[in-house]
């Protein structure tokens, strides 16, 4: 798979997709080799294919950066984890998976509480869905707890006085994903990896078809 025609559109939507409870990369490949790139356009593939080969490492380092600015605020810290559980929940695997996990445990102790909390069913007309797949969580619309998340952890932010404090540690470790995934070539792995059905799953919608 060609990279350079990846769009930064395409790329997002599959990050938003893919499966992110894949373990991390070990260190040793994650700090293995680095290289200037030889032009716009190779930088670009570079980019873009280490962004998604090593997502999980960067979101890692982002929440390490995240964590240590917070160690002396603990209400920072709890608005630092309800804001990623906001930006975690636009991911359908993780939102799946969390609603899944939430609605198994409400099951052992109210049966009748979790067969509510059930997505509703979609309409298949000859097949296939009337409409496109919405994620339900906990049998509410995603966005629901991705408001109630995002606006629970500005609260937080803006009592524990630590915004500026976050968008200093977001901004370092931003930039420190950005340098990495532009400087690490490109290995045998992450080269093959562009060729599984995981990436055209989600690029191509196969698994809508």
């Amino acid at each position: 798979m060609d990279w350079g025609t990846v769009t930064t559109e395409d790329l997002i939507e599959a990050l938003r997709e893919v499966d992110w409870s894949s373990p991390p990369r070990p260190l040793s490949e994650f700090f293995s080799r680095f290289t200037f790139p030889r032009s716009s356009s190779k930088w670009n593939s570079r980019l873009k294919c280490n962004l998604y080969y090593y997502r999980t490492n960067y979101f890692i380092m982002i929440v390490a950066i995240l964590a240590l600015g917070f160690l002396r605020r603990p209400l920072a810290i709890i608005a630092a984890l309800l804001t990623t559980l906001s930006v975690a929940f636009l991911n359908d695997s993780f939102a799946g998976t969390f609603s899944e996990k939430v609605t198994r445990t409400v099951r052992q102790f109210s049966p009748h509480l979790a067969a509510k909390m059930r997505p509703p069913l979609t309409p298949v007309i000859r097949g296939r869905p009337s409409a496109k797949r919405a994620i339900f969580i906990c049998g509410r619309p995603r966005w629901v707890f991705v408001l109630v998340f995002s606006l629970a952890s500005f609260f937080l932010w803006f009592v524990s006085c630590g915004l500026l404090t976050v968008l200093w540690a977001f901004l370092i470790g931003l930039l420190s994903t950005i340098l990495h995934a532009s400087f690490r070539t490109p290995n045998l792995k992450a080269r093959l990896n562009t060729f599984r059905e995981e990436f055209r799953a989600v690029w191509r919608n196969y698994s809508e078809l």
